[in-house]
């Protein structure tokens, strides 16, 4: 059963973190600190939505403690990996785009845009939370499902992290582990976990929340994910176009071919 009460309080809770964000990012000139800030709008729209259930059902504490794993790691490593550091460069490029008066240009194309297709990816959520009925096998399914996506994201965001951090990879490509076999393995399992918690709104009765995974899933294949980030990524980093070649671009699969590229340096 649709809540509209529910669903815009969530989006009213989501839009004060992004406004709150915002804030804090005039003070650091850095719109890049959204990223930060991304998974938990999810787990504050949870609770929000959990905080109008009359009486909940296991489902309801499943699916917060799930989205919370999932939101509290990925805004703690964001938040690692960015410290320090200055804005990314997708973001100044957006910056340079839309200057004079940015800053303010920043809290709709920025912090309000992230903020509403939160909301809308949020829908399983508000179906799951929801409903007070008993498990359905559907729900151990989407535990499953929810349990592959988390270790992807977080196996691979770690790999990834210890790569970076020996000099000696330096000019090179991250093609071991995980991402011998997708080139966004972080990205894939984040994908999973979306439609594991789409299978426990189904489980619900919410078949019509599939809105919510559909949109991450294009967000992650075709804007802000894979195609944002490889847009000219061959460009400025040669080795890459080898990668390309012999690595599935989002789906984990076996290499197509063995080369020595990932010890060229790049250009």
């Amino acid at each position: 059963m649709f809540d509209l009460t529910a669903f815009l309080l969530g989006f009213g809770t989501i839009l004060a973190m992004a406004v709150a964000t915002w804030c804090a990012s005039l003070l650091k000139r850095d719109v890049s600190i959204v990223d930060c800030v991304w998974s938990l709008f999810f787990f504050a729209a949870a609770l929000a939505y959990a905080g109008t259930v009359p009486q909940p059902g296991p489902r309801t504490p499943l699916v917060l403690v799930l989205v919370g794993l999932w939101a509290l790691r990925l805004a703690s490593y964001l938040t690692w990996r960015n410290w320090g550091a200055p804005e990314d460069r997708r973001y100044q490029q957006i910056r340079r785009r839309n200057e004079p008066h940015f800053g303010l240009k920043s809290l709709y194309l920025i912090f309000g845009l992230q903020g509403m297709l939160a909301w809308i990816v949020s829908l399983p959520l508000l179906a799951a939370i929801a409903a007070p009925g008993r498990l359905h096998p559907l729900d151990y399914v989407g535990i499953a499902l929810w349990g592959v996506g988390f270790a992807f994201e977080s196996v691979a965001d770690l790999q990834l992290a210890r790569f970076k951090t020996d000099p000696a990879n330096r000019d090179r490509v991250m093609d071991h582990g995980l991402w011998r076999h997708t080139r966004h393995p972080n990205y894939f399992g984040d994908c999973c976990i979306w439609w594991a918690f789409y299978l426990f709104a189904l489980a619900a009765g919410g078949w019509w929340s599939f809105v919510g995974p559909l949109l991450m899933s294009f967000l992650l294949l075709r804007v802000s994910g894979v195609a944002l980030l490889e847009k000219d990524i061959g460009r400025r980093r040669p080795a890459y176009r080898d990668y390309v070649l012999r690595t599935n671009a989002f789906f984990p699969g076996p290499s197509k071919r063995i080369t020595q590229a990932s010890d060229r340096a790049n250009a």
